[in-house]
């Protein structure tokens, strides 16, 4: 044989052997979901019909480069912080992983629903867990004062259960949805499988754990230094720690004027080290790693996944092809397009919900009322029912435009709703579209407006009270402009009573004329009768100065709003110059 065959057969074997080693070194970087795995004390044993679901959550989060890479030095910078204020409140430190699923570790991350920061709250679970969220302030873009509420909202969800794996659940479905949904049969255990019927937010955190816990270790190239301050300017402090202005506040979004109040002392975050550009934005540009600077921030979250009618979905982001998109969602492309009723040259639409998996048949909600611009293909983008379905319920509907206000089926067998109001005349009930994501609170069974009601802009929620439960219950007529916790604040309940007794979703707006049914609280003896008889001697006066604020003081003695309305009897949530209150020491 001649000699350049023996270099040829060679060449072809080492060829052979470095794609071996090739393949085993790509596949070693992505981790193997384990049968066993521990958290926060729980010995949870996943069976192999759940292990391939999360493995496949896991090898999406590690294949996607830069954006793993992105989340794991965010990881290294933040997770000091997040560890220190989990020790300090008794909270678990597996639960930092959370953090990551939730927002990517982003500041400013807006959900679908409304919920912002590094630890998506809404702003009434926010001000309830005692961040401030105003013009000036918003907290929950604070890696300091959010976490901190994370780790109170976690261990108050897990005084129900005396179970992790419930408190993380109940951080996206409520308290509430959860002992719905799985009852009291867990409560205490300190073992559990994890199933293809655990709740999907508990498989995509497991997942988030298995992908980043072992790639955090090393020193982060952006390194933070914690300063309290207060009554102070981010550009004075920049000056001060020798940091740009505009480097600074883009460490502190939370400061949405660029000052630091005087209400109390707040942490500010100086970056120090290697700043990497995209660090603190949600999408990813395409210029290489250098000097931070600011840029647009998308509609939706890269990465934010949503449920819409018991399906899995996605919002896409700016720029993204079909191609693109199926990548992000770890679909080929032809599962993607029949998934979502779409041809290959179709456009992919920034915002909008694109589906990861079939949609249903149906959803048990009865009709929707279309508005501009909708189509049969919105329609079934909106409700997570296939357009063939959709055309079998409307067969008088066309695929173009349809006219706004026309009645769309969802449902074949769906009854119309009874109305928990007498003044309701309508028959016909009309479904709305509901926001089936990231909730604090579990859904109602359906939300309806009669005919009259929606020439009105009237919703009236569903509920499943008796007629003789309303004896005991007081009502309120929603007024423009109303929030939930506003009305809790007034009549001295929380926001998560005002959700249970009306089966309302936290996400939907309320509307005005809207009838809210509650508890009245047990009327207490006012505060002042109580210092003047000196039967408490842990109650306080505070003389009410120029610039204080019902918030400021609150804060300043370790209460909540509700908490001073109650000792003085206020009705408002204002204070005056001189004004006297009484303050019960903690």
């Amino acid at each position: 044989m001649s000699q350049s065959f023996f270099i040829f057969a060679a060449m072809r074997f080492f060829a052979a052997v470095l794609v071996f080693f090739g393949v085993a070194a790509s596949s070693a970087q992505t981790p193997e979901v384990p049968h066993k795995i521990h958290f926060a004390g729980m010995s949870l044993s996943i069976r192999d019909d759940a292990r391939r679901e999360i493995q496949k959550d896991v090898d999406a989060l590690t294949q996607r480069g830069r954006y793993f890479d992105m989340k794991v030095e965010r990881a290294k910078t933040y997770f000091p912080i997040i560890e220190n204020i989990f020790r300090q409140e008794g909270l678990p430190d597996d639960f930092k992983y959370l953090c990551l699923q939730e927002s990517a570790l982003v500041p400013d991350a807006v959900s679908v629903s409304n919920a912002v920061g590094f630890w998506q709250f809404k702003d009434f679970t926010a001000q309830e867990m005692g961040l401030r969220v105003d013009a000036e302030v918003d907290e929950r873009m604070n890696i300091v004062s959010a976490s901190r509420g994370a780790a109170r909202y976690l261990k108050q969800n897990n005084a129900y259960f005396n179970n992790w794996i419930l408190a993380l659940q109940s951080y996206q479905m409520g308290a509430g949805g959860v002992k719905r949904s799985v009852g009291d049969k867990f409560n205490g255990a300190s073992h559990m499988e994890i199933s293809a019927d655990t709740y999907w937010y508990v498989k995509k955190y497991l997942a988030h754990k298995i992908a980043f816990e072992n790639m955090i270790q090393g020193t982060p190239q952006v390194r933070v230094a914690l300063v309290e301050a207060s009554e102070r300017k981010l550009s004075d402090i920049a000056g001060e720690v020798s940091v740009a202005e505009d480097v600074l506040r883009e460490y502190n979004k939370w400061s949405k004027r660029g000052t630091v109040p005087g209400d109390k002392r707040y942490a500010v975050l100086i970056p120090t080290g290697s700043a990497l550009q995209d660090f603190s934005s949600l999408a990813m540009n395409s210029a290489k790693a250098g000097k931070a600077v600011a840029s647009a921030k998308p509609d939706h979250p890269v990465d934010a996944r949503v449920e819409i009618n018991g399906v899995r979905a996605m919002r896409a982001v700016g720029g993204e092809t079909v191609a693109a998109i199926a990548m992000r969602a770890g679909l080929d492309v032809s599962r993607f397009l029949q998934y979502n009723d779409l041809a290959i040259d179709d456009q992919i639409v920034a915002g909008q919900i694109y589906f990861l998996q079939k949609k249903k048949r149906k959803n048990k909600q009865a009709v929707y009322r279309t508005r501009l611009g909708d189509d049969l293909w919105r329609v079934s983008q909106q409700f997570g029912v296939r357009i063939k379905n959709l055309k079998k319920l409307n067969p008088d509907l066309n695929d173009g435009l349809l006219a706004a206000g026309t009645s769309v089926r969802l449902n074949a067998h769906a009854m119309p709703v009874s109305l928990p109001v007498a003044a309701a005349t309508g028959s016909e009930s009309i479904a709305e579209l509901s926001d089936d994501t990231f909730g604090w609170v579990a859904k109602p069974s359906v939300t309806a407006i009669t005919n009259a009601e929606n020439r009105e802009g009237v919703l009236q929620q569903k509920t499943v009270l008796k007629p003789g439960d309303r004896d005991s219950l007081s009502q309120h007529v929603i007024q423009p402009g109303e929030t939930l916790f506003a009305i809790a604040q007034q009549y001295g309940v929380t926001v998560a009573s005002l959700v249970e007794t009306n089966h309302l979703n936290a996400a939907d707006p309320l509307k005005s004329g809207q009838i809210i049914f509650f508890k009245p609280k047990t009327e207490v003896q006012a505060p002042s009768a109580v210092a003047e008889d000196k039967t408490d001697p842990e109650m306080i006066q505070y003389i009410v100065k120029g610039s204080d604020t019902l918030y400021g003081i609150a804060r300043q003695f370790g209460a909540t709003i509700n908490e001073l309305m109650i000792w003085n009897n206020k009705s408002a949530m204002t204070v005056t110059v001189g004004e006297v209150l009484w303050i019960r020491k903690k």
